[in-house]
Parts: structure tokens; sequence; C-alpha cells
């Protein structure tokens, strides 16, 4: 059964807000400013708020604006009265869900509870099938599709946030070492750019690369990447069609002097950012592993 944090300075309407709750099926609590709300948030969690907007000390907006910062998952129904409209635009601009007039809150509440407890509905059935996920395996294929790195780099740290793997800190080092490899499979796999033209100072890289994505036999060349998550780690493999490499002559990521390189930057920070990582004897294939803090998992 949802708990709706039911939000006014008004014994009445804080009332009535309350019995359209139950009338839903589910439970109210009850603050009586948006001080005492945020106590409550933080001390004991609700499912949504519904909120008067204009309040002494905290209004509606400031809630508003404090519950998208430190929760942004939690939905919030705003209560408008006569003359609040211009707050009212602000706060749904900020990121409020929904809002009923008061003048026609029996009408109107029931039907944006309903949207916002089915999304709650919706948001718990996802979180059970997750807890139940043993594992999840994905297969990618790029060629050069304009902005397809970028958006298959996105589509994986939504993965591994779904999982859990990382807290929100590493999401970021997990995806930066992901868009390394990626750039290096397709820029010096595939295309087998030379790092060294970076350091001439023009786009002289940029433009080669252009060149031979058009050309054969660098035009038919694709980068596969699988992925593959469980609970305790998440482990991706990125392979290239190109010629390949020694990975023995890869730059010493322990040597300060080659932060200061173009040449070997992405590997570095790669090792960096990832609990494991090997190349096959080719160089063409990166296995990287991010394991979750304090697995015992090998």
């Amino acid at each position: 059964m949802a708990r709706i944090l039911v939000v006014d300075d008004g014994a009445v309407d804080r009332m009535l807000a309350g019995a359209c709750v139950e009338a839903e099926g589910s439970t109210p609590i009850y603050a009586t400013s948006g001080r005492e709300a945020l106590e409550i948030i933080a001390r004991d969690r609700p499912d949504a708020v519904l909120t008067d907007l204009q309040m002494a000390e905290i209004n509606g907006l400031q809630l508003v604006e404090n519950i998208r910062q430190n929760d942004p998952g939690m939905p919030v129904i705003l209560m408008t009265a006569h003359g609040s409209e211009e707050i009212a635009v602000q706060a749904l601009q900020a990121g409020a869900a929904s809002y009923v007039p008061k003048k026609k809150m029996k009408q109107n509440l029931h039907e944006a509870l309903r949207n916002v407890l089915a999304s709650i509905d919706a948001a718990h059935e996802v979180e059970q099938a997750i807890s139940l996920l043993e594992s999840t395996e994905s297969q990618f294929v790029l060629g050069y599709e304009p902005d397809a790195p970028r958006a298959l780099i996105r589509y994986l740290r939504e993965d591994l946030k779904r999982m859990n793997v990382c807290d929100p800190s590493r999401l970021l080092l997990v995806s930066t070492a992901l868009s390394e490899a990626l750039a290096n499979a397709i820029d010096h796999g595939n295309l087998e750019l030379d790092s060294k033209l970076r350091e001439s100072g023009d786009d002289s890289y940029r433009r080669l690369g252009h060149e031979r994505a058009s050309q054969p036999p660098y035009r038919d060349r694709r980068v596969y990447v699988s992925a593959r998550l469980t609970p305790l780690e998440a482990r991706y493999v990125i392979r290239d069609e190109g010629r390949g490499f020694n990975p023995n002559t890869l730059p010493d990521p322990t040597d300060p002097e080659n932060l200061l390189r173009a040449s070997g930057r992405g590997v570095m920070l790669i090792r960096t950012f990832m609990d494991e990582v090997t190349f096959n004897a080719t160089g063409t294939e990166i296995t990287m592993v991010k394991r979750r803090p304090n697995s015992t998992c090998a």
C-alpha cells in the first residue's frame, strides 16, 4: 500500500486531501509545513508527496526543488489555489509530476493520484524484477554511424545503474573507460589512425578518420561489443577488425610522464577506472571488468 505525504498548513484542505488519498487505497501521512515535510521525508520516506504551494517558511516550490535535488525519483503533486498559478508553473518546471486546483480537488485529485500510483507500482515491479535478475547479456555491432558510440555508452551506463553494480560516483568512471575503449577500437583499430597525429595540433587526425570511413578496407570493418552483467560484476568485451598491435608495447600506466602524451592515454584511463583489463594476443580485443565494491567474485 502506497504512503502519500500530504503537506498543507490548512487543516480542512489537509484532511480533504487525506480522504482522497484513502479513497484510492493509499495511506496518508500528514505534515503541516514544508519544513516538517522534509523531516518526514528524511526520516520515513513516503512513496509520493501531495503538497500545497502557499506555505510559510518553505513553500511548495522550494519543497519540490529540495525533493528533486535529494530524491529525484519521488513524485510530487501540487495543490493550487487562486493566486498561485505562477509559482505552480515554476514548480512544474522544477519537476513536479502533476497539479490539481483546490476548488476541484475531489474531481481531479483521484485521477492525478491514480497516475502517480500507477508509476509507483511500475517502479516497484521493475525493482522486484531486477532483484530476481541473475545476469543480463547484450551484443552490439557498430560501423561509423553518427552518435552511435555516445548512444551505446548511455545505454550501457543505464544497464549498469539498473544492476546496481556501481554507485553513482563510479558510473562516470566506467562510462569514461568504455568510451575510451570504443574510441580506440574505431579509431586505432578499424581506421588505423596513429595517435601521433593528435600531437600535431591540427585537425589532421579527425580529417583522415572521416576519409578512411568511406574507403576500403576501413569502411567495411565493424566493432563488436558484448556486455554481461551480474549483481557482482560487469564484464565488457570490445573487438575490432583492424590489423591489431602488440599489447606489450603499451605505455606504462604507472609512469607519470605518460600522462602528458596523447598516445596511450585512453588505455591508461581504462586501466585506472576498471578493476581488470586484458587484451588478446593480437590487440584486437579488450576485456574490461568492473566489480561491485567489496565483492569477492573472481
